[in-house]
């Protein structure tokens, strides 16, 4: 019956793919956002924003924008590689990051696609998830923003269905499943302003939820 339903999911996903998204109209960065991101070199690292920090705890909980995609940015190429740079850092050595996190109001995301030979680090522009399956799995959830703490968390659906701009600028959209399509969760909350600790405090809310054992 689980798979029955996946696979149900599966092509419900698969027809969303023609989907029509809005253009964006805001501008890439801030005049702010271009100061800071133009403060060090491409493979520097920048700093992370923390959820104990309350002036950094305010930007974590602002929604971001769209990105304005162009190729030919320079400042736009130079954020994604420091931003690259700073989820592979030592001190942190995430497998994703969102660009809020480095106090960049923007829907830019890194993850690193474990479902992939070799495991590699991807950038993600403007990504957003259409669909998602009903089936659940349980976590282990950790953030960058938030020093020393890791949960469980509950609700991250086992499979999703997302469009995005590729580092290219072109229109994609891809089915994610597993512990990958939780990281594609996490990520994109953070450009909604929302913390994976939200998901605990709604889960004590609402519990009992289904889930993958």
């Amino acid at each position: 019956m689980r798979q029955l339903l996946f696979l149900s999911s599966l092509f419900v996903f698969i027809t969303s793919c023609s989907i029509s998204k809005k253009v964006p109209t805001q501008s890439t960065f801030t005049k702010e956002e271009t100061q800071l991101i133009l403060s060090g070199k491409a493979a520097d690292p920048m700093r992370v924003l923390l959820i104990t920090n309350p002036a950094d705890s305010i930007v974590l909980r602002t929604k971001s924008q769209p990105v304005v995609f162009n190729a030919k940015d320079k400042t736009l190429k130079h954020f994604t590689d420091r931003l690259l740079a700073t989820v592979q850092d030592s001190a942190t050595m995430g497998v994703g990051i969102a660009a809020p996190q480095v106090g960049v109001l923007k829907d830019i995301i890194w993850v690193q696609r474990l479902d992939k030979k070799a495991e590699p680090f991807e950038v993600y522009f403007n990504p957003k998830i259409v669909k998602y399956t009903d089936l659940k799995q349980d976590v282990p959830e950790g953030c960058l923003s938030i020093p020393d703490f890791r949960a469980m968390t509950k609700d991250r659906a086992y499979a999703i269905f997302l469009t995005y701009l590729n580092q290219k600028g072109k229109d994609q959209c891809e089915m994610v499943e597993a512990f990958t399509a939780a990281i594609f969760q996490h990520e994109i909350d953070h450009l909604n302003g929302i913390m994976f600790i939200d998901h605990l405090e709604q889960e004590q809310k609402q519990p009992g939820k289904h889930k993958v054992e």
